[in-house]
């Protein structure tokens, strides 16, 4: 897949400079590489301080888990590993904080700002945000989300667009807006319209045989028209 380039008015993460310098020399896990830099992304998304992060938020981040995921190996082992390194290095800190009635163990850029709210806080009283849960992963397999379908096989997302995927990946099976997907190239029919008339008419009509959970290609066999009508 080709990048299509930055969107006009792309909002951009500050980066502590150093990082770019000694700091990128030595760090030789992509792993490590990949998660630090989503790390700095995720905690520029909170606010307030200290900006923690839980390894469930981490298991729970789907662009994360895509971009490090190995087929042959646990996901909690790959972050957790590549946690470690950091930690090592001294790029992230590692600590617990009272989370409920129990303690959760977090991490934060090892920034001065960071060190200063951490210590100023005392947790005494500290309710961390609430730690997401990560989603189930069936034997390791990581699908591809709605917004990577929408990117790869149509092109740029905008924000309103954005929000029409979130809903429509929330109401309807994976498998079904995969294949969607895929019928739209099939037809040679790449657009958002398309690809959610189809969704609709399985919904509620029910998919070739009116079970739910047919393959796409099942459907095609029998009358595509009746099925992809627009």
């Amino acid at each position: 897949m080709t990048f299509s380039g930055f969107p006009f008015k792309a909002q951009f993460t500050p980066v502590p400079n150093p990082f770019f310098g000694s700091l990128l020399e030595d760090i030789d896990n992509l792993a490590e590489l990949k998660l630090t830099m989503r790390i700095i992304w995720l905690v520029n998304q909170k606010k307030t301080f200290p900006r923690l992060i839980s390894l469930g938020e981490l298991l729970s981040d789907q662009t994360l888990v895509r971009s490090i995921f190995v087929k042959s190996e646990d996901i909690t082992i790959t972050i957790k590993r590549a946690l470690d390194k950091a930690v090592e290095r001294s790029t992230l800190v590692q600590t617990k904080v009272n989370y409920k009635k129990s303690q959760e163990v977090v991490y934060f850029i090892n920034t001065e700002v960071e060190r200063q709210a951490f210590n100023r806080s005392k947790f005494k009283h500290y309710e961390m945000q609430p730690v997401l849960k990560p989603d189930p992963w069936i034997n390791g397999e990581v699908r591809p989300n709605i917004f990577s379908l929408y990117e790869t096989n149509i092109g740029m997302l905008t924000p309103l667009l954005a929000e029409e995927l979130k809903e429509a990946e929330s109401n309807y099976p994976n498998q079904w807006i995969e294949e969607a997907f895929k019928a739209s190239v099939i037809s040679n029919k790449r657009s958002w319209r398309y690809i959610s008339r189809i969704l609709e008419r399985w919904d509620q009509e029910g998919r070739n045989d009116g079970e739910h959970g047919e393959p796409w290609g099942h459907i095609k066999k029998a009358d595509p028209k009746k099925y992809l009508r627009i």
